[in-house]
């Protein structure tokens, strides 16, 4: 047989492989201290989260068509008010977005407005960070949504209790304890040895392999990892492939995405999170055209990913939110773009979701040095979906007590 050594293996997509050494922080602390009762309401949900990563210009997507104050300061890259998808006189949605006005229409969709967090950072790697850990002020390893599978108190037999769709595990779902497959497509979800049942074999005898000439105190969890890996790459092509879509989805990588996560949560196979990704719409320069369409193909995924929820009877059992790591600065700039900026607003999609506008409408005069300024914190939409969705106390994923909003029931 082939002989492979442990390390030349490369796992294609296996769960996130972040061994914690240190657990003294705020975090492990309260999820240590505090006893959790799950809370109800939380059973055979599950939640989405779409990063719209790169930083989403918030005021061309959900647009201040009533402010001249916005026309004034974009005069190229403002959306005309005839072509707004008006929700009332001075808010409405990006004409590209027909099809997220339509579920809004129906009552699917909560739009918070101003979302944030005190003395932001403009950086899109440190904010980014902040967003995904939940954690403005210190350096955290694990993510808010990990530390939720941590918590939850879910079969550790289940694989996919959390899956991400992605190249690789983002930090919010990387957790102390829980291992979370990244799967960006089902045929590429294996190992990457040779394909074959010898390659197959010579990674299962090197795994097995007690005789190290080493000896560490996280080899244990290395080698589960190995092994949930293996066998999540066997098992999840079979598990959902009863599963068939009802509605077309966009040729488009974010499309493609939902309708695994469909797939995923129409197989029943007890995921509670899920994570997609869609950009970039890091727009500094000519961003009108990039960032309308990139605002379409979610519009229309998300649209088409609802549908097929619908289809089966899993619309109201599945959450939606978007995040980003930050908005964009109020006035464009020279290269008809846009830099980096500060608050933004987000979505909350789904059959269970009390529809509307929340939020402070961004106040384009009271600025924060020419950016939108933040009105609620996002922790506060955190603490709705860990308390009002997912059924669990917010206060030690969290370190902190948010108030939650009003749009879940």
């Amino acid at each position: 047989m082939k002989s492979m050594k442990r390390s030349n293996f490369l796992l294609g997509t296996i769960a996130g492989l972040a061994v914690v050494a240190k657990t003294d922080h705020a975090f492990a602390r309260a999820l240590a201290a505090t006893p959790l009762p799950g809370l109800p309401g939380g059973e055979n949900r599950a939640f989405v989260i779409v990063n719209l990563v790169g930083g989403n210009d918030g005021l061309n997507c959900v647009v201040p068509h009533g402010d001249p104050t916005y026309y004034r300061l974009r005069p190229s890259l403002a959306v005309p008010a005839s072509e707004v998808l008006a929700i009332d006189a001075q808010t409405g949605l990006n004409p590209t977005m027909r099809g997220l006005k339509a579920l809004y229409d129906r009552g699917m969709v909560a739009i918070v407005q101003g979302v944030g967090y005190p003395h932001p950072d403009h950086s899109h790697f440190r904010s980014s960070e902040i967003w995904q850990t939940a954690a403005p002020t210190t350096y955290e390893h694990t993510g808010w949504l990990g530390r939720y599978l941590d918590d939850a108190g879910l079969p550790q037999s289940n694989l996919f209790n959390g899956v991400a769709i992605a190249q690789i595990l983002p930090e919010v779902l990387a957790s102390g304890h829980a291992d979370v497959p990244a799967v960006s497509n089902v045929r590429e979800y294996r190992l990457r040895v040779d394909g074959t049942a010898r390659g197959r074999s010579a990674f299962a005898a090197v795994a097995g392999d007690a005789h190290l000439p080493f000896d560490s105190p996280y080899l244990g969890h290395v080698m589960a990892i190995e092994e949930h890996a293996q066998r999540g790459s066997e098992e999840l092509p079979h598990l959902i492939a009863g599963y068939t879509a009802k509605a077309s989805y966009p040729a488009t990588p974010l499309g493609r995405s939902l309708a695994l996560a469909a797939q995923i949560v129409g197989s029943n196979l007890g995921t509670k999170v899920l994570y997609v990704q869609h950009g970039s719409f890091d727009t500094h320069v000519s961003q009108k055209a990039t960032q309308d369409a990139l605002l379409g193909e979610f519009s229309d995924a998300i649209a088409a990913f609802y549908a097929d929820l619908a289809a089966h009877g899993n619309d109201r059992r599945v959450l939606t939110m978007t995040f980003s790591e930050f908005g964009r600065r109020i006035a464009e700039n020279g290269n008809r773009g846009t830099d980096h900026g500060e608050a933004s607003p987000l979505f909350l999609i789904g059959g269970g979701v009390k529809g509307g506008l929340y939020g402070s409408a961004p106040d384009l005069s009271a600025t924060s040095m020419g950016n939108v300024a933040f009105t609620t914190d996002f922790r506060r939409v955190y603490a709705t979906v860990l308390e009002r969705w997912l059924g669990r106390p917010s206060q030690p994923i969290l370190a902190g007590s948010f108030p939650t909003l009003p749009m879940l029931g």
